[in-house]
């Protein structure tokens, strides 16, 4: 066999029909990945992603801003009571605040899209998940031009 630069010149010659084989086979394949954003992705059991807050639960201990390593969790004063502040540019997921929580006040959420150019969009704030009153009927009927 002759040699070009070291390597045999019927060893590529071998590998020309199994590089054209496979691409035949590839070609009538379905396609491993999926078209993101067309084709929302289902995250899976135990993802980590934005910070769930239930302000009825929490009891301003403050042992999930005491636990995280990241110090992305500040306590604010809201309607009387000291509640965590989320900052989730500098949150590393950890979710040590999760398992520090007493009361289970701050949960797993499988929200992963949270790509911004605007820092404020990365703060949680227990303002956001503070249920305002409902109105009755007739207080609607009032309030109605």
């Amino acid at each position: 066999m002759a040699k070009k630069g070291g390597k045999s010149v019927a060893k590529k010659r071998r590998r020309l029909p199994a590089l054209i084989k496979d691409m035949g086979a590839c070609m009538f394949k379905k396609p491993f990945t999926q078209q993101y954003p067309f084709v929302k992705v289902e995250a899976p059991e135990g993802y980590r992603g934005r910070h769930t807050f239930y302000p009825e639960k929490c009891i301003s201990c403050g042992l999930c801003e005491r636990d995280c390593p990241a110090n992305a969790i500040e306590l604010i004063e809201v309607s009387g009571k000291r509640m965590p502040h989320f900052y989730l540019d500098r949150c590393i997921f950890c979710y040590l605040c999760e398992e520090g929580c007493p009361r289970q006040a701050i949960t797993l959420s499988k929200n992963f899209e949270m790509s911004t150019t605007e820092t404020k969009e990365l703060l949680v704030t227990p303002k956001e998940f503070i249920s305002k009153p409902k109105a009755t009927s007739e207080e609607g009927k009032e309030n109605v031009a």
